[in-house]
């Protein structure tokens, strides 16, 4: 089922690749646009994890650096019975994390310097569970995959008026133009919101099965929705989103109505719920 969902969304966003190259480009466009989305979506099933992680600048983390945390993980991957996956660091003060890959034997896990600093270890085991859910239950690739080819279309989007200004269209609808300039991103986001909302509650699930402790998981995302507040990520694009334990970048009213995370409030409900039931782990 995540195949056939990973083709269908790949699709979608390849039909929107090339309709924004269309818009701003003609016929030319959209041939260029097709290749460029053939050969993105080859390059986001192989090296989609790569991809990710030098958008946000991560850096592998040695275990001298971080032994808590290689402890955490390793106990982590064998009880959810995958291979233990390399761990990176992002140098950013905002709490946050997430997973990565095509697989559990090509994936990822990615933290930022701000979580490491502001939660304690059960907490941080609670998160490294979440993400580890994530790559248990194979969401990471179409998760990276929808992330990396949104981010695709907001930059073409983003950039199109431009080349488009800089270039004689042949009497293109500059309304048009403007529209999809505006349109191609919330495009992109409703695709990925579609994907990510459900992935959230059930890697949120796993991850309290897998450490037994639902409540510091519970503890954790209100940190990290709290700190995100006071310390946005301000680098990077906000199409990434998706792949987080929690929103990571500015918020208002129209972000938070489109955010591809259920609320915050919600799945601390839903982990406090599973409380009963894991006290006797």
């Amino acid at each position: 089922m995540n195949t056939l969902r990973t083709l269908v969304f790949m699709g979608l966003l390849t039909a929107l690749i090339v309709g924004v190259g269309g818009i701003f480009g003609g016929r030319e466009g959209m041939i260029i646009a097709f290749v460029f989305a053939l050969i993105l979506n080859g390059g986001s099933y192989w090296f989609s994890d790569k991809i990710a992680l030098a958008a946000h600048q991560a850096q592998p983390i040695e275990r001298s650096e971080a032994p808590v945390l290689y402890e955490i993980v390793e106990r982590l991957a064998a009880k959810a019975n995958i291979p233990v996956p390399p761990i990176y660091l992002i140098p950013t003060d905002s709490p946050n994390a997430f997973a990565t890959g095509r697989d559990p034997e090509h994936s990822a896990v990615a933290v930022t310097a701000g979580i490491l600093r502001m939660l304690n270890e059960d907490e941080l085991e609670g998160v490294l569970a979440h993400e580890l859910g994530h790559v248990k239950n194979r969401d990471v690739l179409l998760t990276t995959i929808a992330a990396v080819m949104a981010g695709v279309v907001t930059m073409i989007a983003q950039n199109g008026l431009y080349f488009a200004g800089s270039r004689d269209r042949g009497g293109a609808n500059p309304i048009i133009m403007i529209a999809a300039a505006l349109l191609a991103p919330f495009a992109a986001t409703l695709i990925n919101l579609a994907i990510s909302r459900s992935r959230e509650f059930e890697a949120d699930k796993t991850g309290a099965e897998l450490c037994g402790k639902p409540m510091e998981l519970a503890s954790a995302l209100g940190k990290i929705e709290r700190g995100a507040q006071v310390v946005p990520m301000t680098e990077g694009n906000p199409a990434y989103a998706s792949l987080y334990i929690s929103n990571p970048f500015p918020q208002n009213w129209l972000t938070n109505l489109l955010s591809t995370h259920p609320s915050t409030a919600e799945r601390i409900h839903r982990l406090q719920n599973m409380q009963p039931h894991n006290r006797t782990h």
